[in-house]
């Protein structure tokens, strides 16, 4: 949108847009852009937070006073969630105790047991989340049950060179990230189910990719992907496998 932006405002058209990746902006240089502190998929910070929301979306507006630019300015708070969250001294807890994560990826069979490990703790967790929101989930895009998508993730955290897509016509990266971000929804979910103990979305994600299989798995794959000559594998790991604000977070790479 950034890119775009520079062509719109040539026309004459002011433009203005929320920047979640900051570092992203500030190569790309928009006329106007509001960096937020968010989590990916949140440019207005949390749902059901319509002041909040207002607020956002009125100091990107108010950009389009500024009549050059690039102007890049930031947002100063966070999310009414992650607020509450840093108030409370004992902080967010998932409702499943884990097991220590997995730190040696090189043994498909022991990844697959441990993530199935996680995946049935889960379960009653998700199934509870999925009734709290009237059968909603976002669980389901990749049209394969949990168990199976582990199977096939730990597999291709193994031994990547030698995995098939399941899917006609895909690549098997991109496979890859499907599945793996329908397990993420799984364990996502399951993680908010209980009604007194939601976290915010930074707590969540901290807690997915810090002290989860799942998460050192992903982050794995994503160090093998960087280095591959392959531009589809790399252009995924560079931009779409390990959300950035994490990537100093993990404790597995």
């Amino acid at each position: 949108m950034g890119g775009l932006a520079h062509f719109i405002e040539r026309a004459g058209i002011p433009t203005t847009q929320i920047s979640l990746i900051r570092a992203h902006t500030e190569q790309i240089k928009p006329p106007r852009a509001l960096a937020v502190p968010f989590e990916l998929g949140r440019p207005f910070g949390a749902p059901n937070e319509p002041v909040f929301q207002r607020r956002v979306l009125e100091d990107c507006l108010n950009l389009l006073e500024r009549p050059a630019g690039p102007v890049l300015e930031d947002f100063p708070d966070a999310p009414p969630g992650e607020a509450a969250a840093a108030e409370q001294p004992e902080g967010w807890a998932c409702p499943v105790n884990f097991a220590p994560p997995v730190s040696e990826m090189s043994d498909a069979d022991v990844l697959h047991e441990a993530l199935l490990q996680e995946v049935a703790l889960l379960r009653p967790w998700y199934e509870q989340s999925k009734e709290n929101r009237k059968g909603r989930s976002a669980f389901g895009i990749s049209e394969t049950a949990p168990e199976d998508i582990v199977r096939f993730l730990a597999d291709f955290a193994v031994t990547p060179l030698d995995i098939q897509s399941p899917y006609d016509d895909t690549h098997v990266i991109v496979a890859f990230k499907r599945m793996a971000d329908d397990l993420r929804y799984f364990y996502t979910e399951a993680a908010i189910a209980r009604p007194d103990g939601r976290g915010s979305d930074l707590e969540v994600a901290n807690w997915l990719w810090a002290d989860t299989t799942l998460g050192g798995l992903l982050v794995a794959v994503r160090d093998w992907a960087m280095e591959s000559d392959d531009p589809t594998t790399l252009e995924l790991a560079q931009n779409a496998m390990v959300p950035f604000h994490q990537r100093h977070h993990t404790k597995h790479g």
